[in-house]
Order: C-alpha cells, then structure tokens, then sequence
C-alpha cells in the first residue's frame, strides 16, 4: 500500500491514525543492489542511518554518501580515511572530514543543540575515540563539553573538573591501559556512564581487552560498556539518554534528580 492510499484511508476512516502511525514505523529502503538504505530509520528510531567508511569500494561509498544527503539533507560517515574524503569531496563539495575523529559529514547549518553530555578521556592518546564520540552526539544535536587527560594517575585533575561532570545527563568515560576512568566517575556521578574501552596501552592490555575486563567488572554502580574503540556506539546512546534527560527534566535533568531526591525522602 502507497503512503498515498494511507492517507485517503485515514481521511475516509477506514483505519485508525494509530493503525497508519504502524505503517509508517515500518522498514522501508532503497534498493542499490550492493546496499540497501534504510532510509526510514530516522521514524522508527529517532535518528537517520550512518555510514560506517571503512573497507567501502569508492564508488560505492560515495554513491551512498550522495543518497543519504538527499534523502536528509545531511549525511555522517564514521572510520573514514583522508583519500576518501578526497572521493567524495568530488561528488559533495561541502563534505568536512576531521583528521582526529576520522569523521566525515556533510551537516545542517544552524542546528540547535540541547542538554549536555561531558566526554571524558583518561589520557591524550585516548582523545580520538573520544572525539569519534562527541562528534556523533553533536551531530545528533547534543552539547558536549570534553574533559580530557583526566586519568587515575593524576586523580586531582579529575576533581578539578567534576563539577561540570556532575551537571551533565550522561558521561562518556574513555580510556585504554587499565581502564579506571570509569569506576571513578562512577562512583562520582548521579548520571549514568558509558565506558568506552580503547587499545591504547602496552602490551599486556591486549589491545583494549584489559581496559574491557576493567570496564565489565567494574564495581561502581551506573555503568554501562561499549566495544573498544567504539565512540560511535557511545555517543548514539550518550545522546539517547541526553534527549531524555532534557525532554523530561529540563536542560540538564534537574527536575528529574529533584524529583528523585523528593521520591527518596518519602
């Protein structure tokens, strides 16, 4: 059934709105032959399909990259490399890369930006996932505030920093070696925290795999763990989580807390 046909049956009275709300929540997608784009995901959940650039053969890339910018005006792309900005620069003049994050993107101009998420990284070689991180929750319409080379080694740098740590709806702890940033903010912090383990380290932290352990078994109460190095995943769900604390408790959640500190004392 058309979208077309939808409406009429709405108008008519044939189906409910609720009925036809369905319909729209389904999983339409254009059909590229080497990929399908799921460009109704932004109904369903809120926000629109990214493109994950690495391991794509170019055309394919950037034929993707130009659908997805008609289809909403703007595009993310994340794990790209500097020669396929190059490629896709060509078809999308107005495409941004940042050589750090490894982002590239065309977006909105004037995009209003709410609550805040603090992203924090333990130390400076940790700042790239991190950057992956805020990158995607501002795209997605987040503010964020960076903390960064806040690690457990120099603890006082941390607390220098907690009050603006505290305010936020959501905190992003990054951090390789042993991965300790998180269990401390943890037990700091009234909002949860996404941990987001990184391969930096010597030898014995297996590519992020101790910093994962670390993370996992945390016993700070609030946390929640990514895959390593997957500052995209963090800041999705970081913003998930922001969009709630500003849609029901004001800018920065503050009803929410207050009205859990009044529940508490019942």
């Amino acid at each position: 059934m058309e979208t077309r046909d939808v409406l009429e049956q709405v108008k008519t009275g044939i189906i409910s709105i609720e009925e036809a709300e369905k319909y729209f929540k389904k999983q339409p997608f254009e059909e590229l032959g080497y990929a399908k784009l799921d460009t109704h995901r932004q109904i369903r959940s809120g926000f629109p399909e990214v493109v994950f650039c690495s391991g794509k053969p170019d055309q394919y890339l950037v034929n993707i990259f130009l659908r997805l910018y008609e289809e909403n005006g703007e595009v993310l792309g994340t794990r790209a490399q500097a020669a396929q900005y190059e490629l896709v620069k060509e078809a999308l003049p107005q495409v941004s890369y940042d050589e750090v994050s490894h982002i590239l993107k065309v977006e909105k101009a004037g995009k209003i930006r709410q609550g805040k998420i603090a992203v924090c990284t333990a130390g400076t070689a940790d700042i790239p996932v991190a950057e992956e991180a805020a990158q995607t929750a501002e795209y997605f319409g987040s503010n964020v505030e960076r903390i960064y080379d806040v690690g457990v080694s120099g603890l006082h740098r941390l607390l220098s920093k907690l009050d603006g740590i505290q305010e936020a709806n959501c905190v992003i702890a990054v951090a390789g070696m042993e991965g300790a940033l998180a269990s401390v903010i943890g037990g700091l912090v009234s909002r949860p925290v996404i941990a987001v383990p990184t391969s930096v380290g010597y030898g014995a932290s297996l590519n992020g795999l101790s910093a994962l352990l670390t993370m996992i078994n945390s016993c700070a109460n609030g946390i929640a763990v990514v895959n390593i190095d997957n500052g995209y995943g963090a800041g999705y769900i970081a913003t998930q989580i922001n969009r709630l604390g500003y849609s029901y408790g004001g800018e920065n959640g503050t009803d929410i807390i207050f009205g859990m500190q009044q529940w508490n004392q019942r």
